[in-house]
């Protein structure tokens, strides 16, 4: 009864940790591009860029840590 609850809990957080990773691989693309045509780039700019990256790679490691594939 309760194992049922779980499985599906599980699969819905997957999916929703999938959203959230490709929805910031976008912004971490970008703000990568940003960074890229900027001729002077301000310290904000990269900060954003950099935040946006960490964001995407924890958001990464932790979708390889839930063994979470696009192919379920």
């Amino acid at each position: 009864m309760f194992f049922q609850r779980k499985g599906r809990l599980r699969k819905e957080y997957d999916e929703k940790l999938l959203m959230q990773l490709n929805r910031y691989k976008v912004h971490w693309q970008q703000e990568k591009l940003l960074l890229e045509k900027s001729f002077d780039p301000s310290e904000e700019v990269i900060c954003q860029a950099k935040i946006a990256e960490v964001k995407y790679i924890f958001l990464l490691s932790e979708a390889k840590s839930r063994n979470v594939s696009l192919l379920r």
